[in-house]
């Protein structure tokens, strides 16, 4: 769909002299679609960004990490605007998964994609505005919009100004056309391809109607004069100008690979060149097949000339052999026998060091005389503790004693009281009596 734009429009191609200039123009168109989107009021907005600058896309431009930000957020923006939903782009995502997701949205929406991938990940260029504007073609076919017919001011002044220039240029053309039938028949060819590829547009001014109205008008002035034209241009000059606007006029159709009769072309020249080479190359691999198949036989019968001459020599190996395995069995059953007992030696060494360190605790012991030193001193310090406790039993043995003394000689004078109590009772009896 891109490419066709840029076919109807005229564009130069990459081989042109102005195709440094084709991404400033598709830029330019595709902000104006944007604006009739409404993309600083919704866009703008939810991503909090400022207006695109109108060569913001078509060239590089400080920081590309953002760049390629925005162009993926605007991708997302319009196939929301088509219905579809996509995963929303985060700015620190990788921008090769974020290229895949891309990709897949696009061919899920009917956008062609006949370019590397890598190409979208610049987040500028010629693709990229290409994806865009295919996008936002899209979206506004999905919002009927529809371009009107111009409408002029009536400036009189400048209408009759306009007018003769026009005139003048009619004049020319028509001289031009006069002059150079073959270019004529070439721009009508190109002129039909565009129309032919721009069936499903809308009604209304486009650039294909324009094309079609000077057609119409070239073809009308292309009918046979009342009176002699005479060309009021100098010769020099017009081959001049000829030669300055010729590059811009090429148009390059490119071919699509998808196509069948493509393929089917490319099918019959790769044929060709087959046939071509099959008749040298199978002569190549039948000398080769033979020059193989003769060393194969050669070294068949040098092997068994060889395995001849070596059969006794094979059969003392086979000998040796045997008695090598032989030998390698005993051997690992005597390893195994030599394990088991290092292991019992080992044990037996460390029963060794123990019952070495009992006997070297035990000697130490005898020949010490620290353990007679603190029995002494705790014999000292019991009999200190039997003196101690002797006079403790002392003390309270006297303290009982005279506690026992002190009770008996309280009870003797309770006892005393009581007797000098009874006989003074008894005498008042006995005087009252």
């Amino acid at each position: 769909m891109a490419e066709g734009d840029g076919a109807r429009r005229g564009e130069p191609t990459e081989n042109s002299v102005g195709s440094a200039f084709v991404p400033l123009l598709m830029m330019e168109d595709l902000l104006d679609k944007l604006k009739l989107l409404g993309y600083e009021s919704s866009f703008c907005a939810a991503y909090g960004v400022r207006p695109f600058s109108r060569h913001y896309f078509a060239m590089q431009a400080d920081s590309s990490h953002s760049q390629f930000y925005h162009f993926a957020a605007m991708v997302t923006w319009l196939m929301s605007l088509l219905g579809r939903k996509m995963e929303q782009v985060q700015e620190y995502d990788d921008p090769n998964v974020t290229v895949s997701l891309l990709l897949t949205a696009l061919k899920a929406g009917g956008v062609a994609v006949n370019f590397p991938p890598a190409r979208l990940k610049q987040g500028h260029g010629e693709y990229v505005l290409q994806v865009l504007d295919s996008l936002a073609e899209m979206a506004l076919r999905q919002l009927n919009w529809k371009w009107d017919v111009p409408r002029h001011g009536d400036d009189a002044e400048t209408g009759d100004a306009d007018v003769d220039e026009m005139d003048d240029e009619v004049e020319d053309e028509t001289a031009e056309v006069r002059t150079g039938q073959g270019d004529f028949d070439e721009i009508a060819d190109e002129t039909a391809m565009v129309e032919g590829s721009d069936d499903d547009d809308d009604e209304g001014l486009s650039l294909t109607g324009i094309k079609t109205s000077l057609m119409d008008d070239t073809m009308a002035t292309m009918a046979p004069p009342k009176e002699a034209l005479i060309s009021r241009a100098d010769a020099t000059e017009w081959k001049l100008e000829v030669e300055r606007i010729l590059p811009t006029l090429r148009v390059q159709i490119r071919a699509d690979d998808k196509d069948w009769r493509v393929r089917k072309t490319q099918i019959g020249k790769h044929e060709t060149s087959i046939d071509a080479q099959l008749t040298d190359t199978r002569q190549q691999l039948t000398k080769l097949h033979d020059d193989v198949s003769k060393a194969v036989e050669k070294i068949a019968s040098r092997e068994k000339y060889i395995n001849a001459q070596l059969s006794d020599a094979l059969a003392d190996f086979r000998k040796l052999n045997d008695t090598c395995a032989e030998t390698t069995t005993r051997y690992t059953g005597s390893s195994g026998g030599v394990t088991s007992l290092t292991s019992m030696l080992a044990s037996l060494t460390d029963e060794l060091d123990s019952v070495k360190s009992e006997m070297d605790e035990y000697g130490a012991s005898m020949a010490d005389a620290g353990p007679l030193v603190r029995l002494k001193q705790a014999l000292t310090r019991l009999k200190a503790d039997v003196v101690d406790a002797e006079m403790r039993c002392g003390v309270m043995e006297h303290v009982l004693v005279t506690a026992a003394m002190k009770q008996k000689s309280a009870l003797q004078r309770d006892l005393n009281i009581e007797r000098a109590t009874l006989t003074s009772n008894r005498y008042g009896e006995f005087n009252t009596v």
